[in-house]
């Protein structure tokens, strides 16, 4: 292998040499203290509210209220579901959908956003019982579910009918799309989320080099 050459993320490695995640990291450590492979700093992306950071590992609730901005959350449904499409990809079929709206105080929406998590776990009573203190990342990790690692992805799409008339938009009103999966300490898939983003107060910001 050449000086330079990019190593295969996390996952792809782990399915190559058919070990954990978690026995993954410990050996790229153990060549990381080795010098065999080097990590390049300040490489990553993150979201701005208003040009504020959102640091998302708190959930977007927390991450808005810690920037000040003023938004208002509405529960649009909490309740189980089956998805027999996401059985290959998360080893059940069985989730716990969760759909959000995030609205500024003058009522203009400016996120909607469709949570899956497993109906396992002590999970699969959420409907009955709600969220803890309105917050879905509190809930998580009161049932165990400590988010470690996973993978964002955010583009753009026009909004369909259904989503335009929740978001009080047109239809067609071109809205960023982030799509991101969360998996816990112990490697357990915990969330699944579909996020529309309003872009004119959402930003995605890349970093790349190392930090001045």
């Amino acid at each position: 292998m050449s000086d330079g050459f990019l190593l295969p993320g996390e996952h792809q490695l782990a399915e190559e040499f058919a070990v954990s995640r978690g026995t993954l990291r410990e050996a790229l450590a153990e060549l990381k203290r080795r010098n065999y492979i080097a990590t390049q700093s300040g490489v990553g992306s993150i979201v701005t509210f208003d040009g504020m950071v959102l640091d998302q590992r708190s959930g977007w609730a927390q991450a808005l209220e810690d920037t000040g901005a003023l938004v208002t959350t509405d529960i649009l449904r909490l309740e189980a579901i089956t998805r027999p499409d996401l059985l290959s990809r998360f080893g059940s079929d069985q989730f716990i959908a969760l759909d959000r709206r995030r609205c500024t105080t003058d009522g203009t929406a400016v996120s909607l956003e469709r949570s899956l998590m497993p109906a396992s776990g002590g999970l699969e009573r959420l409907p009955q019982v709600g969220l803890i203190d309105n917050s879905l990342t509190v809930t998580l990790a009161a049932y165990g579910f400590i988010g470690a690692d996973g993978d964002q992805w955010i583009g753009a799409e026009p909004l369909n009918e259904a989503d335009a008339l929740l978001l009080g938009r047109p239809a067609g009103t071109v809205f960023l799309k982030a799509l991101r999966t969360t998996y816990d300490r112990r490697e357990r898939f915990m969330e699944y989320v579909e996020s529309l983003l309003d872009p004119l107060h959402f930003r995605l910001h890349l970093q790349f080099g190392t930090p001045k």
